[in-house]
C-alpha cells in the first residue's frame, strides 16, 4: 500500500468515526429523524455540487428507480437507526458496532442470497455477536432497556447495509453498472426523499430547530459535508486504487476514531470492555475479509456499497 493510499485511509477512518460523534450532538437536541434528514439532504446536495467538478454528468442509464430505492436500504433507514441510538449510546459505542457491517453481509447472503457459509465465516459471526455482548454487558455504560435497543438500532442500520451490497448488485451491477459516485450522489437523493415526510412529521409534533445552537448546525454541516460526501469520494477513489476488499480493512479503524473522539469532545469513558469487544468484532472481521473468504463469496461485490456510515 502506498503512503498515500494509507493516508486516504487514515482519513477515511477518521472522518466516519467522527460522523459518530456528530450524530451524538445533534441527534438528542434535533431529534433522529430530522437529524438524518439533514445529513443526507446536505450530502447529497454536496455531491451534486462536485460531480460536474469530478468530470460525471447526471446519466443514470435508465437505473434511477434502483439508485434511488437502494439509497433508502442504505442510507435513509441506516442513518435513522444511528441517531435513533445517539439518543442512549455513546459515540465509541456506535463506532464498534458498525463493524459488524461485513459479518451481517455474510449472515444475510447466507439466509437469503444463496451465498455458501464457510466454516471461517460462521465462527466470525459467532465471535461478533460475542463481542457486541461484551460491549453492551460490560462497557462503562450501564445496561439498561435503552442500551439494548441503541445496540439494536445499531445492528439492524448494519443489516441495512449489508443487504445493500447485494442489492446493490442484483439491481445495478449485474445490468451493466453505474460510476459508484453517481450511485452515492443518487442513493443520497433516494434517501432525503424517503426521509423528508418523516422528517416533518417530527417537527410538526415537536419543533426542535430553535432548540438547535450553532454548535449544532455545525455538527450537522460537518456530518453532511465531510462524514458523507467527502467520505463516499475519498471511499471511492481507495477502491479504484486498493480494490473493494482491501478498501474494506477502513472497518477495523473507524472504532478506534470513533472512540477517540468521543473520549475527546464528549468526555465519554473508556474501558476495557471497548477493547474486549473491539478486539473480538474485529477478528470476526478479519474471519470474513481475508482475501481467501472474500474469493470464495464475492465480498468485492459487497464491499463497494456497503462500508458508508
Amino acid at each position: 500500500m502506498k503512503p498515500l493510499d494509507l493516508l486516504r485511509l487514515l482519513a477515511l477512518a477518521a472522518l466516519w468515526g467522527g460522523s459518530f460523534l456528530f450524530i451524538r450532538i445533534g441527534a438528542p437536541v434535533l431529534g433522529p429523524v430530522p437529524t438524518a434528514f439533514v445529513r443526507v439532504l446536505i450530502g447529497a446536495l454536496t455531491l451534486a455540487a462536485c460531480l460536474p467538478l469530478l468530470g460525471l454528468r447526471w446519466n443514470m442509464q435508465g437505473k434511477w428507480p434502483a439508485v434511488l430505492a437502494l439509497g433508502v436500504v442504505n442510507s435513509g433507514i441506516p442513518f435513522a437507526m444511528y441517531a435513533v441510538a445517539a439518543l442512549w449510546l455513546p459515540a465509541g459505542y456506535s463506532a464498534v458496532f458498525n463493524a459488524m457491517t461485513p459479518l451481517m453481509g455474510v449472515a444475510i447472503g447466507a439466509l437469503a442470497f444463496s451465498e455458501p457459509l464457510t466454516r471461517a465465516k460462521a465462527m466470525g459471526v459467532v465471535l461478533g455477536v460475542a463481542g457486541v455482548g461484551v460491549l453492551t454487558r460490560t462497557g462503562p455504560v450501564a445496561f439498561s432497556t435503552e442500551v439494548l435497543l441503541g445496540a439494536l438500532a445499531c445492528l439492524f442500520a448494519t443489516a441495512c447495509y449489508g443487504l445493500s451490497g447485494f442489492l446493490a448488485r442484483r439491481w445495478i451491477t449485474q445490468r451493466g453498472g453505474l460510476d459508484s459516485r453517481l450511485v452515492a450522489a443518487g442513493s443520497l437523493l433516494g434517501a432525503a426523499a424517503f426521509l423528508l415526510p418523516f422528517c416533518v412529521a417530527a417537527l410538526w409534533r415537536h419543533n426542535t430547530l430553535p432548540d438547535a445552537g450553532v454548535g449544532v448546525w455545525a455538527a450537522m454541516v460537518g456530518l453532511g459535508t465531510l462524514c458523507t460526501a467527502l467520505a463516499y469520494i475519498l471511499y471511492y477513489r481507495l477502491i479504484a486504487d486498493l480494490g473493494p476488499v482491501r478498501s474494506l480493512t477502513v472497518t477495523f479503524l473507524i472504532p478506534p476514531f470513533g472512540m477517540v473522539w468521543g473520549a475527546l469532545f464528549l468526555g465519554e469513558a473508556l474501558s476495557w470492555a471497548h477493547a474486549a469487544g473491539g478486539a473480538l468484532i474485529g477478528m470476526a472481521v478479519w474471519l470474513v475479509l481475508r482475501p481467501g473468504a472474500a474469493r470464495e463469496t464475492g465480498s468485492s461485490q459487497i464491499a463497494a456499497t456497503t462500508a458508508e456510515r
